[in-house]
C-alpha cells in the first residue's frame, strides 16, 4: 500500500515542513565545505601542522559516512520526527562546541561528534520529503532537495571565506547555532512515523564501518601519502577490503537482521541511480574542488571573487531544477538526465580551451552551462531512484543513496587533487626539457624586462611560468577526466524503467 501522509497535510503546512527539513540540510552541507577556506586561520591559532588540520575535515567525513546507514535502523525505533529533533539538537550543540575549541584535540573530536550528529539530516529531508508532496508534485519535491544540495558546496566557501574575514573562522561554526534554533521551533510540525521494534547488526556495523572509514582515509589521505607506495595506505586498503567482503558474506547470511535491507538492492532502478549518483557527483565535487585553486592559485582572485565567479553555476542550475521539476511526470526522466549529461560534458569541454590568458567571462559562462546540465540530472535522478521502492524501504534507501553521495564527493576530490598533483610534476618535467639557458625563446620572453635567462631573477621568472604553463595543463586534464564522467553515465541512463510506475513517482503496492 502506498504512503498516503501528503493527504493529511494541508499545503500551507506541507511548505512550513520543507523550510525545517531543508535548513537541517542545508546545515549539514555547507558544513561539509565552509570550514575549508578557514584551515589556515585555524591551523594558526590551533598550532596545528598542515596534516593535523585537515583531520577537522576528514573526521567529519568519516563519521557522517558510517552512520548514514544506520539512519533507517533509528527512524524505526526513535520515529523518524524524534530522530529528527535529536539529530538537529545535536548537530547545533556540538557545532557551538566546535567553535567554542581550544584545542586541536577538542575540535577533531567535536567535528567527529558533529558528523554522527548531521549523517541523519540529508537523508530524512529527502525521505520526508517525498512522503509528503503529492504524486504529481514530487519531482518539485525533488527539485528543492536538489537545490539544497547543489547550493551547499557552492555557498559554503564563500560564506566561510566571509565570515572568517569579517569575524573569525570559529564563526563558521557558530553560524549553526540560530538556524539550528530556528529550524528546532518549528520542528513540531514534522509528521512522525510509528515505532517498531528493530534489532541492529552490530557485528555486520562493524565491518560496515571498517570499509567505509578505511575507504574514506585512503581517500582523504592517499595522495598526501604517496598513495600504495605507503606502507599505511596498503594497510588501511586490505582492512577495507576486508571489512566490505566480510560486511557482504555477513549481510547474505539467512535469519539476520542486517544493517539495512538488502531488498533494496532487488530494485533495479534504485541501483543504477545510485551508480548514476556515483558517477555525478564524482563529477561534480571534482570540478567544485579544482576551481577555487586554479582562479585563486593560477589567476589570483581573492576568496570572495572566486566565489562570486562560481555562484553562477548555482544559480543556473537553481532555474534548471525548477523547469525539470515542472516537467518532470510529462517527460521521460531519462531524456532529461541524458541531456543534462551532454549539456555538461559541453561545459567541461569547453573548460578544455583554458589558458593564463582568458577573462572572467570565460570561467563564467561555461559554469552556467555546467549548472544547468548539473539542474537537469539531479532532480529526475532523485525522483527515479525512488519511483519503485517499497514504502517501508524508502527511509534506508534514503541513507545510501546519501552514502553514495558522500563517497562520490570524496572519490571526485581524489580523483582531482590526484591528478592535478602528479600532472603538474609530468608537465613540468615535459616542458621544462626544451627550456634551456642559452634558448632564443627565453632570451626573447625576458627581453622586455631587460634580463637574461643566466641571471638568477631571469631563472626564477622562467621557473614561474613554466609551473604556470604546467599547472594549467594539469586543471585541463582534470577537466578532461570530469568531462568522462559525465558521458559515463549516458549509457546507464539508458537502462532506467520507464512505465506506469515512473510516470507516479513512489507508487508502491
Amino acid at each position: 500500500m502506498a504512503s498516503e501522509l501528503y493527504k493529511s497535510i494541508s499545503p500551507i503546512d506541507r511548505w512550513l515542513i520543507t523550510i525545517v527539513v531543508m535548513s537541517a540540510t542545508l546545515m549539514q552541507v555547507i558544513d561539509s565545505t565552509i570550514v575549508n577556506v578557514a584551515l589556515p586561520h585555524m591551523q594558526g591559532e590551533l598550532s596545528a601542522s598542515p596534516s593535523e588540520i585537515t583531520w577537522t575535515l576528514t573526521s567529519y567525513l568519516i563519521a557522517s559516512a558510517i552512520f548514514m546507514p544506520l539512519t533507517g535502523y533509528f527512524s524505526d525505533r526513535l520515529g523518524r520526527k524524534n530522530y529528527l529533533i535529536f539529530s538537529i539538537a545535536g548537530f547545533t550543540f556540538v557545532s557551538a562546541l566546535c567553535g567554542a575549541s581550544t584545542s586541536l584535540n577538542e575540535i577533531i573530536i567535536f567535528r567527529l561528534l558533529q558528523g554522527i550528529m548531521g549523517a541523519s539530516l540529508v537523508p530524512l529531508s529527502q525521505a520526508i520529503l517525498a512522503d509528503i508532496f503529492p504524486p504529481e508534485e514530487r519531482g518539485k519535491a525533488m527539485a528543492i532537495w536538489g537545490i539544497g544540495i547543489m547550493v551547499g558546496p557552492i555557498l559554503g566557501p564563500t560564506l566561510g571565506g566571509y565570515l572568517t574575514d569579517v569575524a573569525s573562522w570559529r564563526w563558521t561554526f557558530y553560524i549553526n547555532v540560530p538556524i539550528g534554533i530556528f529550524t528546532l521551533l518549528l520542528a513540531n510540525i514534522i509528521p512522525d512515523t510509528p515505532k517498531h521494534p528493530r534489532y541492529m547488526d552490530w557485528i555486520g556495523f562493524g565491518l560496515l564501518t571498517l570499509a567505509i572509514g578505511g575507504t574514506q582515509y585512503v581517500l582523504d589521505r592517499g595522495n598526501q601519502n604517496d598513495w600504495f607506495s605507503s606502507t599505511s595506505i596498503c594497510f588501511i586498503t586490505y582492512l577495507a577490503i576486508t571489512g566490505l567482503l566480510g560486511f557482504i558474506f555477513h549481510s547474505t547470511q539467512k535469519n539476520l537482521h542486517s544493517v539495512f535491507s538488502l531488498d533494496i538492492f532487488k530494485d533495479e532502478n534504485f541501483v543504477l541511480a545510485s551508480i548514476l549518483m556515483l558517477f555525478f557527483i564524482t563529477a561534480m565535487f571534482g570540478v567544485l574542488v579544482i576551481l577555487p585553486l586554479m582562479m585563486e592559485g593560477l589567476f589570483n582572485y581573492p576568496a570572495f571573487t572566486t566565489g562570486l565567479i562560481i555562484a553562477p553555476r548555482g544559480i543556473s542550475g537553481m532555474i534548471s531544477m525548477f523547469i525539470v521539476g515542472r516537467f518532470i511526470l510529462r517527460v521521460d526522466p531519462r531524456w532529461f538526465i541524458i541531456t543534462g549529461c551532454v549539456i555538461s560534458a559541453i561545459g567541461m569541454w569547453i573548460c578544455t580551451f583554458y589558458s593564463l590568458n582568458i577573462s572572467p567571462s570565460w570561467l563564467i559562462w561555461p559554469m552556467v552551462l555546467q549548472g544547468l546540465g548539473i539542474g537537469m540530472i539531479i532532480v529526475p535522478l532523485s525522483t527515479v531512484a525512488f519511483s519503485t521502492l517499497p514504502y517501508p524501504l524508502r527511509t534506508d534507501a534514503a541513507g545510501l543513496f546519501s552514502l553514495v553521495r558522500t563517497m562520490g564527493g570524496s572519490i571526485g576530490i581524489s580523483i582531482a587533487i590526484t591528478l592535478f598533483v602528479r600532472r603538474t610534476q609530468v608537465f613540468w618535467n615535459e616542458l621544462g626539457g626544451g627550456v634551456e639557458p642559452y634558448h632564443l625563446a627565453a632570451y626573447q620572453y625576458l627581453a622586455p624586462l631587460h634580463l637574461l635567462p643566466t641571471q638568477p631573477l631571469g631563472n626564477a621568472l622562467l621557473a614561474t611560468e613554466l609551473h604556470q604553463q604546467a599547472a594549467m595543463l594539469s586543471y585541463i586534464n582534470v577537466f578532461v577526466v570530469m568531462m568522462w564522467c559525465f558521458l559515463m553515465m549516458i549509457p546507464f541512463a539508458l537502462f532506467l524503467k520507464r512505465g506506469k510506475k515512473m510516470a507516479t513517482p513512489i507508487e508502491i503496492k
